[in-house]
């Protein structure tokens, strides 16, 4: 146990300080100045508690904590996190005030003493609790309140500030996140009937090598999968997200696809292959070939775009595919890659809708053809964008391509196939980055447009820790690696996979 309770002052620093934010008299700005430090001071922490992280540990989670919660029903409040967990916790952490400052003129005054504004950062600010509890959480029960929890402020977020179809959108977006939910409650309730039950029958490591009927356990495992494939997304479970991104306002949508989204992979590797070794087995072959497909299925839908949101939203798609292939071939490159991939998409996509953004605030116009010649009217904005896509197309140097080639390294020698054919999407994936850049930045210089101004100083500081993570991890990703190998070992240890197929894809 940590003698320090990192994980819970990670979940209650913001939690109090969205409470301040929305309530807090006074004029909107402060509100705002207000939520962006409260989000550093988190990241402040979070950076210290990951310096007491060993890697060389042999436990599977740090940082831990368990007190009892419903002690009839076995419920703890549990937490602790290992390399992947740590991982996507600090993007989140780095994530937010990046979106915060983004998001400075997303809401306007209207007069209402700065309430409106107010409640828009109270509720991105909301969201950090739930990103640190839900990939923190060593009690099955626990993680699927706060799996569910997160629906809440997303909905509001969607509904309330977001474009003109946003009640179609929020509402589409809550109804099949309950539904997976559901499904997943169900599961979790006939899984704690397997175990050996208890005050703490709901821990994952009391629900770790169960012997379950075969059945049984399949059944299980569909419950988990399906919530987790919903919020991945997965095709044909995807519908939701190209309406809810396209809809919410770009913070909202970055911090749903980046990080909230990475919840549904997640969980695929806590719980779909810890938990359920026999029947991940089983399900392997259908799961890589749904991945394929949404690989494919998104990228081609991606080129014939004429929204930018929308556009990121399918290539989104599409790089889950690839997460989902490297997580189901249960090699130690491809596992570790999709683990890396996680983290790289989320800075990825930050720069794709928050770049776009900046156009579109220019512009007044989401649509592509509405532009062109733009990299004349704001070079400063463009060349940041091109930096972004050309990390999402996994341009070697930056970051997307070492957690692609690892997926694809790793995922070959088991499925080879399947990852021939994902490697030709990555054709179609310059295209629509490429094709987009040319229909947006380049061509004559367009008339009329001389007032507008390349990017702000608060614009270039969004850019910096962006641009700075492409570059980086892109040249230097051990850092990243060396804290995710040992989970994905130890995660790999609980699967039933053969040995040599271990030791031949691992990345150490």
């Amino acid at each position: 146990m940590s003698s320090v309770p990192w994980l819970t002052l990670l979940i209650v620093i913001p939690a109090v300080g969205s409470l301040l934010v929305a309530v807090l008299p006074g004029p909107a700005e402060q509100a705002k100045r207000l939520a962006f430090g409260v989000s550093l001071v988190t990241l402040a922490v979070g950076i210290v508690a990951a310096t007491q992280f060993d890697r060389s540990s042999p436990a599977q989670f740090q940082l831990a904590e368990q007190h009892a919660w419903i002690p009839q029903f076995g419920v703890n409040y549990a937490l602790g996190v290992d390399g992947i967990a740590l991982i996507l916790i600090l993007m989140s952490l780095v994530l937010t005030p990046v979106c915060l400052l983004a998001a400075w003129h997303d809401v306007e005054d209207e007069g209402d003493g700065g309430r409106r504004v107010k409640a828009y950062y109270g509720l991105l600010l909301s969201l950090v609790p739930f990103m640190v509890g839900v990939f923190s959480a060593t009690d099955v029960f626990l993680f699927y309140i706060l799996f569910e929890a997160m629906l809440v402020p997303i909905y509001f977020l969607i509904g309330r500030f977001g474009g003109p179809r946003r009640q179609y959108a929020s509402m589409k977006f809550l109804l099949f996140g309950l539904a997976g939910g559901l499904v997943m409650l169900v599961a979790v309730i006939a899984l704690y009937l397997q175990g050996p039950g208890g005050t703490d029958g709901f821990l994952i490591s009391k629900l770790t090598g169960l012997s379950i009927d075969p059945t049984t356990e399949r059944l299980l495992w569909l419950g988990f999968f399906v919530a987790f494939a919903i919020k991945a997304p997965m095709v044909p479970v995807h519908t939701w997200l190209p309406d809810a991104a396209t809809e919410a306002t770009p913070a909202t949508a970055t911090l749903l696809v980046g990080v909230l989204d990475k919840v549904g992979t997640f969980g695929m590797i806590r719980f779909c292959l810890q938990l359920f070794p026999e029947a991940n087995a089983w399900a392997t072959p259908v799961v890589v070939v749904l991945a394929v497909i949404s690989v494919i299925y998104g990228a081609l839908l991606a080129i014939g775009q004429t929204d930018m949101m929308r556009l990121i939203a399918f290539t989104s798609i599409s790089h889950f595919g690839f997460i989902v292939l490297g997580i189901f071939a249960l090699t130690n490159t491809s596992t570790a890659g999709a683990a890396l991939y996680m983290l790289n998409h989320g800075f990825a996509t930050a720069g794709l809708f928050l770049f776009a953004a900046m156009f579109i605030k220019r512009r007044g116009s989401k649509r592509i053809p509405d532009f062109g010649g733009w990299q004349r009217v704001t070079p400063g904005i463009a060349g940041a964008f091109l930096v972004a896509g050309l990390s999402t197309l996994a341009l070697p140097g930056l970051s997307s391509f070492v957690s692609e080639f690892l997926v694809m390294v790793g995922a070959f020698g088991v499925f080879p196939a399947g990852t021939v054919i994902a490697c030709l999407v990555i054709i179609l994936a310059s295209m629509y980055i490429l094709l987009w850049y040319k229909r947006v930045m380049t061509g004559p210089k367009p008339e009329g447009l001389s007032h507008i101004k390349d990017w702000s100083v608060r614009e270039k500081w969004v850019a910096a820790p962006l641009i700075g993570f492409f570059v980086v991890f892109g040249l230097f990703p051990k850092p990243a690696l060396d804290v995710i190998n040992p989970a994905v070992d130890k995660t790999l240890s609980y699967v039933q996979a053969n040995p040599a197929t271990l030791a031949e894809g691992s990345t150490k």
